[in-house]
């Protein structure tokens, strides 16, 4: 009595692998991990506006950390400034310091990148 007979399915059996003369031990070799029919990975390009994206969420992220200091450091505080003084917020007066800083290392950066620009316009004359 057949598998169908009996009320079982027959499973569909892999086809033999013909071998050529001499290549008796290929027999054993392990099959490719991907079936043919699947596809190969792509790889996709990174753009600007893939760049411009992952900046946006970073920066979203960095705001909401920095929101979440200034909110958790409300205490008043002191500030006197080149004989002038005032009161705010300790959070908002260290994100003045900070933002105070970065300008200042923004304008030495950029003096630098003058200067260089420069001097690379000087040597390229020269060349010609």
């Amino acid at each position: 009595m057949s598998h169908a007979q009996e009320g079982r399915h027959a499973l569909p059996q892999p086809a033999e692998k013909s071998v050529p003369a001499g290549r008796e031990s290929d027999v054993d070799e392990p099959l490719p991990e991907t079936h043919p029919g699947a596809f190969a990975p792509i790889k996709i390009k990174r753009t600007r506006v893939s760049g411009t994206w992952i900046a946006v969420i970073v920066a979203l992220l960095i705001l909401i950390f920095l929101l979440i200091f200034i909110l958790q450091n409300l205490a008043t505080a002191t500030v006197f400034f080149l004989g002038a003084s005032g009161s705010l917020p300790l959070a908002v007066a260290m994100l003045f310091s900070a933002i105070g800083g970065g300008l200042l290392v923004g304008l030495i950066g950029g003096a630098r990148i003058l200067q260089l620009r420069k001097e690379t316009r000087k040597a390229r004359k020269a060349v010609r």
